[in-house]
């Protein structure tokens, strides 16, 4: 299977754990504030099963992303960054099959290829070097893994993943991201043999950074300091399936999801994601 996702992603004011904080509050504390976030992901995608009980997949992303700021003295500023992100390659291993349920082991690894260094002009000079939500990638290797669950009936399907990015070792910029924990829930029901809906809840929990990147100064701006970065996330979802069920097409799959925030406690002042919304394309052979 070839696959092609889109994700787009806003982030519009900034949060410290439960409480939006407004810009005025954030600059009491520092020179800059960031106020609002976008971030564009195209990932292509190749699965290829040489078994009935094991599947390789890879993943290559490119990142676009524009963060918005304001200073003390009420200057506004933009920020772009944008490149190939993280490699990321993964195997599943089918270890229960019984009863239209089953259960998969997975395995996966990311890899180094995004960059670390993405720099712009900002009014403190030009090519000045990004904070990290800018950056394209983790400057790691790390690992993946993970477990999920998949129930199926004639026509309803349910099921529920653990999955974790683990980072290993530091970074050629002297920090590691921090680790991050997901655990998803889903239901569907295909109301025609080309039309299926979906119910999904994902709750994810991400820690600070650990260690720091000597060139960004954590008094100037939140985005900058690694003790401000971690946070938990509950989503809720609602997406729309459309199967090509025979034809010149049959196999494919164009699949819509939006999702929207339930909770939100962020360690800031930190950006808040206030909508997520993904478009994929599946084309299996």
């Amino acid at each position: 299977m070839f696959s092609y996702r889109y994700m787009l992603m806003s982030m519009n004011g900034n949060r410290d754990g439960t409480d939006s904080l407004s810009d005025s509050e954030v600059l009491q504390q520092f020179m800059v504030t960031p106020t609002k976030m976008t971030m564009e992901m195209h990932m292509f995608g190749a699965m290829y099963a040489p078994s009935d009980n094991l599947t390789f997949m890879a993943m290559v992303p490119y990142v676009v992303k524009e963060m918005d700021h304001i200073t003390r003295s009420g200057v506004r500023f933009t920020t772009n960054s944008e490149g190939f992100g993280d490699i990321q390659t993964s195997a599943l291993y089918k270890i229960f099959d019984n009863n239209k349920q089953r259960i998969h082991l997975n395995l996966g690894a990311s890899f180094p290829t995004g960059s670390i260094n993405e720099r712009d002009d900002t009014p403190a000079g030009n090519n000045q070097i990004l904070p990290y939500p800018m950056q394209i990638g983790s400057g790691t290797f790390d690992l993946l893994p993970g477990i999920t669950y998949l129930g199926q009936s004639k026509q309803n399907s349910w099921g529920a993943q653990a999955m974790g990015t683990l980072r290993l070792g530091e970074n050629s910029n002297g920090y590691r991201l921090g680790n991050q924990f997901q655990l998803t829930g889903w239901v569907a029901r295909n109301w025609t043999e080309w039309l299926g809906t979906s119910l999904r809840l994902t709750g994810r929990t991400w820690g600070n950074i650990d260690g720091e990147d000597e060139c960004l100064n954590p008094n100037m701006i939140p985005t900058a300091d690694p003790d401000r970065r971690g946070g938990t996330q509950l989503d809720i979802g609602f997406g729309v399936n459309l199967y090509a069920p025979k034809g010149d097409l049959k196999g494919s799959r164009l699949a819509v999801e939006f999702e929207l925030p339930l909770y939100r406690s962020l360690d800031g002042p930190q950006l808040e994601t206030d909508w997520q919304l993904t478009l994929g394309l599946q084309a299996a052979f």
